[in-house]
């Protein structure tokens, strides 16, 4: 054991989907700072390319694709696998938002839409990196993003969103049984009010303030404050840790 933040780090290779969102890109940044080899994986290439070209060390690849297409998720591991001679960790911090007024509002597009990209290509992204993972045979890490939201129901119209982040936190839990034997550990990171572009979208100050309101340390979370739960779950530190869900909102709520 190495005392540092990103302890086992150094050369492994790490799968980062929703690489361009505030979030993503933070934690990209933070493995790379760590020593890891780093694939951001996100729909728009041009984003990617732009994440990737300011990492530090490397080689890192940007990939961009819609994990929608689920036949893909295994080869493009197996690509990444294959660039950087290793895969070691998995983050799946891909998601979408459609925020409607009432439950009135919500379409049937709304809710395959988010469960499609939320729920449903991440079960098969953690399905292919475990493949890969027991095919090399070290272990593994998975790191998926859940929601405060999994707790709270949703505010500001999210509720079916809240349900996709339910269901990721029930499929972490599972996951983590069932790959434990393989020595791959598998948790969620529950963010509360980070200040992204997803957190902002269809809200009004006046209810970006009232958010804020309820935090008591007082004010949403920089991206960054977010991705260091990740590296550390990633890390050396976090070994004996599966099927957790690590809370990090600033104390809006508390389990």
């Amino acid at each position: 054991m190495t005392w540092s933040v990103g302890a086992g780090l150094e050369g492994k290779g790490v799968v980062v989907a929703g690489a361009a969102g505030g979030i993503g890109r933070e934690v990209v940044a933070a493995f790379a700072a760590a020593g890891a080899r780093v694939a951001a994986v996100d729909r728009d290439q041009q984003a990617v390319d732009a994440v990737v070209s300011a990492l530090p060390g490397g080689p890192h690849l940007a990939i961009g694709m819609d994990l929608r297409r689920i036949a893909e998720h295994e080869p493009m591991i197996e690509r990444v696998a294959a660039t950087f001679g290793r895969f070691d960790v998995l983050v799946e911090a891909a998601a979408v938002l459609v925020r409607r007024a009432t439950i009135d509002e919500v379409t049937e597009e709304d809710w395959d839409f988010q469960h499609d990209v939320n729920l449903k290509a991440a079960f098969f992204l953690n399905r292919a990196a475990a493949r890969v993972m027991r095919r090399e045979a070290r272990g593994g890490r998975i790191i998926n993003f859940t929601s405060q939201g999994f707790w709270s129901g949703g505010f500001g119209g999210s509720v079916v969103y809240a349900a996709t982040k339910g269901g990721i936190v029930s499929m972490t839990r599972g996951l983590a049984r069932s790959l434990a034997k393989d020595k791959i550990t598998v948790n969620a990171v529950s963010p509360g009010a980070a200040d992204t572009a997803m957190m902002r979208s269809g809200m009004t100050e006046e209810a970006l303030q009232a958010v804020t309101a309820q935090i008591p340390l007082g004010y949403m979370a920089a991206p960054n404050e977010v991705a260091g739960t990740v590296v550390f779950l990633a890390s050396d530190h976090a070994g004996y840790i599966t099927g957790a869900t690590i809370n990090v909102s600033g104390g809006w709520l508390m389990y």
